[in-house]
């Protein structure tokens, strides 16, 4: 299942999840999901799948990751198609 790579932004809380809007912009695709995790954990670099605690705005299947970088966590959204 390819996974592309998309920019979103935060639209609040509906029903206790984190809502999240696509702003238009799409980065990498990967065959699979797995080979983003994969290159992640290689690198050392610890991800967290955070996909039940936020809602993709138009999308039927999402996959979100968080990851931290020094005091910052960057948030990583996949579209799966």
């Amino acid at each position: 299942m390819p996974a592309t790579e998309i920019t979103v932004s935060s639209a609040g809380t509906i029903a206790g999840k984190e809502m999240l809007v696509p702003t238009g912009q799409q980065g990498s695709v990967f065959p699979h999901i797995q080979d983003w995790v994969t290159s992640k954990l290689s690198a050392k670099i610890a991800v967290k799948d955070i996909s039940s605690a936020v809602l993709v705005k138009g999308i039927k299947q999402w996959s979100v990751f968080e990851e931290k970088s020094g005091k910052k966590t960057i948030r990583t959204v996949f579209k799966i198609t």
